[in-house]
This record gives C-alpha cells, sequence and structure tokens, in this order.
C-alpha cells in the first residue's frame, strides 16, 4: 500500500514538473506559450486583422476604450463583468437543485463578453508582434468560451439543465485558459503597462546638462542620455526649450524619432502624441503621460531636472 503510494505520489510530481516550471526549466506550458510568441506563421492573419481594426471609424471611443481617460487598459476592467459572472453561475451550478440564478448570470456574462471583447481587439491591434501572437490564440480561447456560455443558456432555456450545465463548466475552462494567456501578455510581455514608470527611479537628481543650444534645431527632436535614462529634447520657435523621457509610456518605443507638431511629439511606433510642456498624453493608445524636465539655460548651455 505504502509503495503504491509512493508511486503514484512521485507520478503526479512527474506530470506537475512536465506541465508546470521549476527549478530545471518552464515547463510544458510556458515552453508553448514562449513558442507561440515566435510564431511567424501567424503574422500574415494578424496583418490582416490588425489593418482592419485600425480602419474602423471609431473617432474619440478608440482613444475611450484603450482607457485613455482611466490611466490604464479598459479591457482589464470590462473583463471583470463575464469572468465574475460566469464563476458566480459555476458556483450555483454545483448546488443541488435547480438554480435560475445562474442562468441569469450565464446571461449577465454573455452582455458583458462583448464590449470587453471590443477593448481588447483594440487595444490588441496596438501591441507588438510577440505580444499579437499571443493575443490571438486569448481571443480565440475566449470567442470559444463564449459560444460554449451561449449554448448553455439555451440549453437552460429549454429545459436541459445538465447539458446546460455541462456546457458552462466548458466554457469556463476555456475562459480560464484565455485568461492564463492574457496574463502572460499583461505581467510576462508587459502589453498595456507603463514602459516609462521606472524614469524617476533612474534619473539621478538635480540638474543636468544636456547640450548647448545651439544644438537643437527649432521643432526638431534630440535625443540626450543623463545617467541611465534617454531623454528628447526640443527647442520652440520662440526658443523654449521642452524635455520628455525618450521612451513611449505605451510599448517604449523612441519619442526622439518621432514628428513634432502642435505643440506635440508623436512616438512612431503606434501615434500616441505628448504634450512638450508637461508630457500630457493627448492621443492614445499611451494611456499613461509622458516623464516631462524642467529646463534652464545657463550660459547657452541647456540643463534639465526631473519635473515633480
Amino acid at each position: 500500500m505504502a509503495i503504491s503510494q509512493r508511486k503514484s505520489s512521485s507520478s503526479a510530481d512527474v506530470t506537475a514538473r512536465r506541465v508546470f516550471p521549476d527549478s530545471a526549466g518552464p515547463g510544458r506550458f510556458l515552453s508553448a506559450v514562449d513558442r507561440l510568441e515566435r510564431t511567424e506563421e501567424l503574422d500574415p492573419t494578424i496583418d490582416w486583422l490588425r489593418e482592419r481594426i485600425r480602419r474602423l471609424p471609431l473617432g474619440p471611443l478608440r482613444d475611450a476604450l484603450h482607457g485613455r481617460w482611466l490611466g490604464h487598459p479598459l479591457h482589464p476592467v470590462l473583463v471583470q463583468v463575464p469572468i465574475g459572472a460566469w464563476l458566480s453561475a459555476a458556483v450555483l451550478d454545483l448546488l443541488p437543485g435547480e438554480r435560475r440564478e445562474a442562468d441569469v448570470l450565464v446571461l449577465v456574462g454573455l452582455s458583458g463578453a462583448g464590449p470587453a471583447a471590443v477593448a481588447g481587439w483594440v487595444d490588441w491591434a496596438e501591441l507588438q508582434k510577440p505580444q499579437m501572437r499571443v493575443g490571438l490564440p486569448h481571443s480565440v480561447s475566449n470567442a470559444v468560451g463564449v459560444l460554449l456560455y451561449a449554448g448553455s443558456f439555451a440549453a437552460r432555456r429549454a429545459g436541459l439543465r445538465g447539458l446546460g450545465r455541462a456546457l458552462g463548466f466548458a466554457g469556463f475552462t476555456v475562459v480560464g485558459i484565455g485568461g492564463a494567456l492574457g496574463g502572460h501578455m499583461a505581467y510576462r510581455q508587459a502589453s498595456g503597462a507603463n514602459h516609462a514608470e521606472d524614469v524617476p527611479h533612474r534619473m539621478p537628481a538635480g540638474w543636468h546638462p544636456v547640450g548647448d543650444m545651439a544644438q537643437f534645431p527649432v521643432e526638431q527632436p534630440v535625443r540626450r542620455r543623463v545617467g541611465e535614462v534617454d531623454v528628447v529634447v526640443v527647442r520652440g520657435p520662440g526658443g523654449a526649450v521642452h524635455v520628455l523621457a525618450d521612451r513611449c509610456t505605451h510599448m517604449g518605443g523612441p519619442l526622439s524619432e518621432g514628428e513634432v507638431a502642435d505643440g506635440c511629439i508623436t512616438c512612431p511606433w503606434h501615434g500616441s502624441a505628448f504634450r512638450l510642456t508637461d508630457g500630457w498624453n493627448v492621443r492614445g493608445p499611451a494611456t499613461a503621460p509622458e516623464h516631462s524636465f524642467e529646463t534652464r539655460v545657463l550660459n547657452g548651455r541647456v540643463e534639465i531636472r526631473l519635473r515633480d
């Protein structure tokens, strides 16, 4: 009996090590996702979808869906509705008897899935290729989950409660896989994160020279480095000098390679626009403002200090 139990425990441990990461390596799941990041075969489909999403005539709604007004992506907020509703429905389905409240929760989840998906697709179209490659199966998993929950609701309405519960549990499993992929995008690949958040922690205190005034052409972005931080310097028509952190808060694009117009600098990667005077993100997909610097000119030399 003891030998059998040890063998069973050992087998379970081996299986767990094969699936999940440990000191020996990343495990099967993480290895599969890492391979997915490098799967270029998905790129033609990604390019086709991205262009069509970008062409949608959303106007100001696009920035609203990005979550610029919220200060961070809106998609993670919206997904709480379907996930919370479906988790609650699953709990009720595990209880004995017929729980009509579970049917209502399934419907609530289906109602909330649409807005969450739209916000997710709009964000997805402005990511880098490795993130988009993981995001595509993430969205497919969630779409399959929605179809399973739609079937679950239809079965419940038809009185086939056993089938409705089974489809609901299957839907929750598939949505869980999609959620794991979404978590990989958010935390391992940093999609939606502020890519310039660490600037205050790496910027040396005090004033620092960045060059002579003559080295900065009017309204032409110039890249400079202070300590470990890259900054972009823009000299205005009236002689005022504006300095922002060079790394775009959205995906880390180089602002110094962007265009200056109407008092803003535009990231060359995804089109986020930041106001030169204070770094405010006037246009997304960036949801966080850029770090800005105070400037002064001493004996013709420009000096900068991180603005509080």
